[in-house]
Protein backbone atom coordinates (compact mmCIF):
# COMPACT_ATOMS: atom_id res chain seq x y z
CA UNK A 1 0.00 0.00 0.00
CA UNK A 2 0.99 3.31 -0.81
CA UNK A 3 2.24 5.35 2.25
CA UNK A 4 -0.15 7.90 0.91
CA UNK A 5 -2.65 5.53 0.99
CA UNK A 6 -5.52 5.17 4.03
CA UNK A 7 -7.53 2.50 5.03
CA UNK A 8 -10.66 3.88 5.96
CA UNK A 9 -13.91 2.75 7.80
CA UNK A 10 -15.92 5.48 7.22
CA UNK A 11 -19.62 5.50 5.62
CA UNK A 12 -21.48 8.19 3.24
CA UNK A 13 -24.63 8.39 4.22
CA UNK A 14 -26.77 6.65 1.04
CA UNK A 15 -23.80 5.70 -0.72
CA UNK A 16 -21.90 3.67 1.46
CA UNK A 17 -18.32 2.77 2.78
CA UNK A 18 -14.67 4.14 1.35
CA UNK A 19 -12.66 1.06 1.17
CA UNK A 20 -9.34 3.64 0.34
CA UNK A 21 -8.76 7.27 -0.24
CA UNK A 22 -5.15 9.04 -1.26
CA UNK A 23 -3.99 12.62 -1.07
CA UNK A 24 -1.53 13.84 -4.30
CA UNK A 25 -0.22 16.84 -4.54
CA UNK A 26 -1.31 18.33 -7.81
CA UNK A 27 0.68 22.07 -7.73
CA UNK A 28 2.36 23.96 -5.36
CA UNK A 29 3.49 28.01 -6.52
CA UNK A 30 3.35 30.19 -3.17
CA UNK A 31 1.27 30.95 -1.62
CA UNK A 32 -1.06 28.35 -3.50
CA UNK A 33 -1.30 24.36 -2.79
CA UNK A 34 -3.38 22.66 -4.91
CA UNK A 35 -4.27 18.66 -4.17
CA UNK A 36 -6.61 16.01 -5.44
CA UNK A 37 -8.15 13.93 -2.81
CA UNK A 38 -9.25 10.23 -4.11
CA UNK A 39 -11.92 7.90 -2.55
CA UNK A 40 -12.58 4.36 -3.69
CA UNK A 41 -15.93 2.99 -2.39
CA UNK A 42 -16.16 -0.55 -1.35
CA UNK A 43 -19.67 -1.42 -2.46
CA UNK A 44 -19.08 -1.39 -6.03
CA UNK A 45 -14.96 0.27 -6.70
CA UNK A 46 -16.30 3.61 -7.77
CA UNK A 47 -13.63 6.33 -7.33
CA UNK A 48 -15.11 9.89 -6.66
CA UNK A 49 -11.73 12.96 -6.63
CA UNK A 50 -11.62 16.03 -4.57
CA UNK A 51 -9.69 19.09 -5.88
CA UNK A 52 -8.48 21.74 -3.75
CA UNK A 53 -6.43 24.81 -3.16
CA UNK A 54 -5.33 26.72 -0.10
CA UNK A 55 -4.02 30.07 -0.18
CA UNK A 56 -1.52 30.30 2.73
CA UNK A 57 -1.37 34.15 4.05
CA UNK A 58 0.99 35.72 6.94
CA UNK A 59 -0.30 37.12 9.95
CA UNK A 60 0.15 40.54 9.47
CA UNK A 61 -1.53 40.04 5.72
CA UNK A 62 -4.69 38.70 7.20
CA UNK A 63 -4.54 41.54 9.97
CA UNK A 64 -4.57 44.23 7.77
CA UNK A 65 -7.61 42.34 5.56
CA UNK A 66 -9.68 42.14 8.62
CA UNK A 67 -8.74 45.27 9.64
CA UNK A 68 -9.31 46.83 6.01
CA UNK A 69 -13.13 45.52 6.28
CA UNK A 70 -13.76 46.77 9.57
CA UNK A 71 -12.95 44.06 11.75
CA UNK A 72 -11.17 45.00 14.77
CA UNK A 73 -8.68 42.21 16.05
CA UNK A 74 -8.91 41.59 19.48
CA UNK A 75 -6.83 38.67 19.32
CA UNK A 76 -4.77 35.83 17.87
CA UNK A 77 -4.48 32.37 19.01
CA UNK A 78 -2.84 29.15 18.15
CA UNK A 79 -5.32 26.80 16.43
CA UNK A 80 -5.87 24.07 19.60
CA UNK A 81 -4.98 21.18 17.33
CA UNK A 82 -2.28 22.85 15.66
CA UNK A 83 0.07 24.92 17.90
CA UNK A 84 2.63 27.05 15.91
CA UNK A 85 1.23 25.87 12.56
CA UNK A 86 -2.00 27.88 11.83
CA UNK A 87 -3.83 31.24 13.59
CA UNK A 88 -7.38 31.44 15.15
CA UNK A 89 -7.97 35.78 14.73
CA UNK A 90 -11.02 37.18 17.16
CA UNK A 91 -12.33 39.98 15.23
CA UNK A 92 -16.05 40.81 16.08
CA UNK A 93 -18.19 42.32 13.52
CA UNK A 94 -17.97 45.97 14.40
Amino acid sequence: MDPREHLQRDGCPGIGRVSRSWIQLTHASWPLVTFRWTYVFAADGQTLTSDSTLRFREREEIERDLLAYGYPVEDVRAAPDRPGREYVFLAPRP
